[in-house]
């Protein structure tokens, strides 16, 4: 029997409503083919592990970096593969990794390399790209390369070998950017303005500028490039650091590393780490460290919040920054977390390092049944080495003094019922055996302190009223000379003992900052800011002398380095902007005793920094010069003198020769007014103007009586 052909239309219309009206591609879906390998890093220095333990060395290398970001993991690929050799069954001692974003994996080599895995086992990450191009290199005989001619770097520090030991400051002002020399008793002289990039038609500074703690570099900022560093007599180009967008930046104590900030929250590079020396990108972090900003907060007020601050040990050994209840430590050798862990610290608020010694302090608040405390703490050892609890904190700051001698805490404090504030101060001796603490009871609201630098004394504003307008200003010593009289046979005996006390009190004074000078002594009373009176006070402690000037409008007040000089300034912000007291704009130099030196005003002014001084005399060295001070002054009033009489010799010259110009001027004149006497006389045909026989001249006398006065006798 022949076979039946099934029939197509029936056998359609009986499975008619089974299918989907889409059109069917018959053309497989594979996932998007990825042409480059730079989500690909390759480790190297691993383990050479048996196939016993190829499973346990996967885990280990999992954990370590699954920490940077997610593996580009499948079903038949874990993200981690680690080459076996098949004659010994040994793995090669090296591991793929993948990830899932080449951001991932450019973190993973910066964090990997140098890890140490184990005592015998640092490792170190490479791009895959990296790998594939040194894989395709040609072999044949290495040819040393020839070494780039030497270039002398500029002297950074030629500046402080000037014969007149002047100072220096820039100020920023308009499009200008002017480094200036001082000496405390002439008006300022330009060092540089720019001039060499002005003819060349770049821009030397758009933004801010920064001089460098010792004052060897100057920066500039340039938002759409980065940081420029110029350094030298003629202020040479010694580095440029790539940081687009740069907002701040931030030396290292020492110099030897630069901080950059753009102050962008989505960006996880915002702040760069970089080597001045090499100028290579050490280290990159964001702006905020993970879980710093609390979840449940809006955007409107997580804005609000600012990024902690980075600090710098003083000897440009460790870098670190507060974060959530901890506070992370970097070793600048290798910019990773000393001893890879960060310090505990719950809940803190603020911390601060010691000026001249790796101690920290910090201070958090109270939390459950654990009161507010402030803490000192060592490094690199983290050993605590004083803890102050307090109660009914509501906040406190920290004010370390500049050579790391005392620490003073400014404490507020309330009420049980949380209605009244009173405020008491902490101080700490760091330089005495357990770091004793001396509290006092402040009745007063304290608006400032301020340590006497390389001293043991301090200065506080306070007032009963912190809004109040007159306010008292006190001097306190941290040490107090105790006299005991001659009894019997007993001479007389001066000892000096630490323990704070009151040296004076300046009542109904108009102030809200106080400013010492560098070189002690000598403060500045200042009243500050858009609805201040501007009133600035000299007074020095030692003589009483008190000298009352006014900067209307100031809002800053800067000593240079020496303590010779002062500039009081009217700055405005440079991020453009109505600024509405620019009519102010300006700044004026003092000498320490009051005196003003020099006032200069423009239209837009920025800023103005004095350039810093590296101290290169210890204690010693400077005692026996207070010691031969009249014979420094003898020194010095010489030098005066022959600088007076040079300038005065100078003066003289130029009005010699201005009088001397004069003369052949006026002889040339006269020359030129008898050539053309002829020509005068037939003008007038024929008359003689300046013929005296041509006049008559008669005298006439004319008496006056001014007053007249009578006297009887």
């Amino acid at each position: 029997m022949a076979p039946v052909e099934p029939n197509l239309e029936e056998e359609s219309a009986s499975l008619d409503g089974y299918f989907s009206d889409a059109p069917l591609d018959p053309r497989p879906s594979y996932p998007p083919l990825r042409e480059t390998f730079e989500t690909a890093v390759i480790i190297t220095n691993l383990p050479k592990a048996p196939a016993s333990k190829v499973e346990k060395l996967t885990k280990v290398i999992n954990r370590l970096v699954s920490k940077i970001g997610p593996l580009a993991a499948t079903e038949t690929f874990p993200g981690i593969q680690l080459p076996i050799n098949p004659d010994t069954g040994m793995t090669l001692g090296f591991a793929f990794v993948e990830y899932q974003s080449a951001d991932a994996a450019s973190q993973a080599v910066k964090s990997l390399t140098g890890y140490g895995l184990d005592k015998n086992h640092t490792l170190t990450a490479i791009p895959y790209l990296r790998a594939m191009d040194l894989a395709n290199l040609e072999e044949g005989e290495f040819t040393q390369p020839e070494p780039a001619p030497f270039k002398e770097k500029p002297n950074t520090s030629l500046w402080l070998q000037d014969s007149s030991q002047r100072d220096q400051f820039v100020i920023r002002q308009g499009k200008e950017t002017v480094v200036n020399w001082s000496d405390a008793r002439n008006e300022p002289v330009v060092d540089y303005d720019g001039s060499r990039e002005k003819e060349a038609g770049v821009a030397w500074c758009e933004y801010y500028v920064q001089w460098s703690p010792h004052g060897s570099y100057l920066a500039t900022l340039v938002p759409s490039k980065g940081v420029i560093l110029w350094g030298g007599d003629k202020y040479e180009k010694i580095g440029r650091f790539p940081a687009p967008g740069v907002d701040v930046v931030l030396f290292s104590p020492c110099e030897k590393y630069l901080l950059t900030s753009n102050n962008k929250r989505d960006d996880p590079d915002a702040v760069k780490i970089f080597s001045i020396q090499t100028g290579k990108l050490q280290r990159a972090f964001p702006l905020f460290p993970n879980g710093f900003i609390p979840e449940d907060l809006t955007t409107q007020e997580r804005t609000q919040i600012p990024p902690p601050a980075f600090q710098w040990s003083h000897d440009d050994k460790y870098l670190a920054r507060m974060g959530k209840d901890i506070i992370s430590i970097y070793d600048t050798a290798t910019f990773k977390l000393l001893d890879s862990r960060s310090l505990t610290a719950n809940g803190i608020q603020e911390f601060q390092f010691s000026p001249e010694a790796n101690i920290l302090s910090c201070w958090s608040p109270e939390s459950g049944n654990s009161p507010a405390h402030v803490d000192i703490v060592e490094l690199p050892s983290r050993k605590k080495l004083r803890q102050k609890n307090l109660f009914n904190v509501t906040k406190c700051s920290m004010v370390w003094q500049n050579e790391g001698t005392y620490l003073a805490v400014k404490v507020t404090r309330h009420t049980k019922s949380k209605k009244t504030l009173y405020n008491n101060l902490e101080l700490f001796r760091l330089d005495e055996p357990g770091v004793p603490v001396e509290m006092m009871d402040i009745k007063d609201a304290i608006m400032a302190l301020a340590w006497e630098p390389c001293g043991h004394r301090f200065a506080m504003i306070h007032a009963e009223n912190p809004n109040s307008t007159k306010v008292n200003v006190s001097f306190y010593d941290m040490q107090k000379t105790v006299v005991t009289p001659a009894k019997g046979r007993k001479k007389q005996e001066t000892n000096v003992v630490n323990e704070v006390n009151l040296m004076e009190t300046l009542a109904g004074k108009q102030c809200n900052c106080i400013f010492w000078s560098p070189a002690g002594q000598n403060i500045i009373l200042a009243s500050l800011g858009d609805s201040a009176s501007g009133a600035l006070e000299f007074y020095d402690v030692k003589t009483k002398a008190l000298v009352i000037k006014e900067h209307y409008r100031a809002n800053q007040v800067v000593w240079d380095p020496t303590g010779r000089t002062v500039a009081s300034c009217v700055t405005q912000p440079i991020q453009g902007g109505h600024f509405k007291f620019a009519m102010d704009n300006g700044y004026v130099l003092w000498t320490f005793q009051g005196k003003q030196l020099q006032q200069l005003s423009f239209e837009t002014f920025y800023q103005f920094q004095w350039r810093p001084r590296e101290s290169l005399l210890t204690k010693a060295e400077k005692a026996k010069v207070l010691k031969n001070l009249k014979k420094y002054e003898r020194e010095f009033d010489k030098a005066d003198k022959a600088l007076a009489f040079n300038l005065q010799l100078e003066a003289t010259k130029a009005k010699r020769s201005l009088r001397t110009e004069f003369r052949n001027r006026l002889a040339r004149l006269n020359e030129l007014k008898r050539q053309q006497k002829a020509a005068r006389i037939a003008l007038y045909n024929g008359y003689d103007v300046e013929d005296e026989s041509h006049y008559v001249t008669n005298e006439v006398s004319i008496e006056t009586i001014l007053s007249t006065k009578e006297e009887i006798v």
